[in-house]
């Protein structure tokens, strides 16, 4: 069995030990509190790189941290914050740090620089993303564990908690994610009851005009629809035409700005760990 998957298979048998798994989304949409007090005292409550997006105070119950990497290693170790998020993750019920990749060009770190006494281990799932995923992006941390566990943990209860993929005030979402592939497939699996979620799921509207209208069928609903929205789109994609014309001088100034620029830690680091 290959090193890849022997710690898939580790981590399949550590999962399989939960009956309920709530997969916390780094998002404005997360109540701790109000998840605590949902779900039993052995659930596992699985948290991401920055939790003080979520954390305001340790938290005291079962829990994992997952920590993705870059091409530099893992993130909040080159930008050495395991610290600061580990402290509010630390007690007896602490269970250690899972470092992800769910991209060829991702790297692990080394277990020894996260340099804390909790086990960490090392869990590889852009394999299982290869072929599916759109590869002009890569799939976000969350999206990549949930299709893992599904299938690595079939009896255990999978909650997706805080998977809006909505942008907010306080948090981004960053371009290089497809969101609306993952929201398609969450959706899908959501609705077939392989995952669940804390939030509302949006109604199936397109189901519900099938229904009311039944000389119409589910697809031929759906053709419509998909002409309906690509025309929208095509209307957002002139507005946007128009904007990057008139932002044109700017974007240009910026991007001189961007090459002048020294590169940063996480750059040199990427390019020495590719040279190892």
């Amino acid at each position: 069995m290959s090193d890849e998957a022997d710690g898939a298979a580790r981590w399949a048998a550590f999962f399989q030990g939960f009956g309920t798994i709530v997969l916390v989304a780094n998002s404005d949409a997360v109540r701790i509190n109000a998840l605590r007090s949902r779900y039993s005292e052995d659930t596992l409550f699985v948290f991401f790189n920055k939790v003080y997006k979520v954390l305001d105070r340790t938290f005291d119950g079962p829990s994992l941290l997952v920590a993705r990497s870059g091409p530099a290693g893992a993130n909040i170790v080159y930008r050495r914050e395991v610290g600061d998020v580990v402290a509010l993750l630390r007690s007896p019920r602490f269970h250690g740090i899972c470092n992800i990749r769910a991209g060829e060009s991702e790297r692990f770190s080394a277990p020894a620089e996260f340099a804390i006494p909790e086990p960490v281990g090392q869990l590889d799932l852009a394999p299982g993303l290869m072929g599916f995923y759109p590869s002009t992006h890569l799939a976000t941390s969350g999206f990549a564990l949930a299709l893992f566990l599904i299938e690595a943990a079939p009896a255990s209860r999978v909650v997706l908690a805080g998977f809006t993929a909505r942008r907010s005030q306080k948090w981004k979402l960053f371009a290089d994610h497809d969101w609306t592939f993952e929201q398609i497939v969450l959706r899908l699996l959501i609705r077939a009851g392989r995952l669940e979620s804390t939030g509302a799921v949006a109604d199936d509207v397109f189901g519900a005009i099938a229904r009311r209208f039944p000389q119409f069928t589910p697809g031929e609903v759906s053709t419509v629809a998909g002409e309906v929205l690509a025309e929208r789109l095509e209307g957002a994609n002139l507005a946007i035409d128009d904007l990057l014309k008139l932002t044109r001088p700017q974007r240009r100034f910026d991007a001189l700005l961007r090459r002048l620029k020294p590169k940063t830690r996480k750059a040199r680091l990427a390019e020495t760990k590719a040279s190892q």
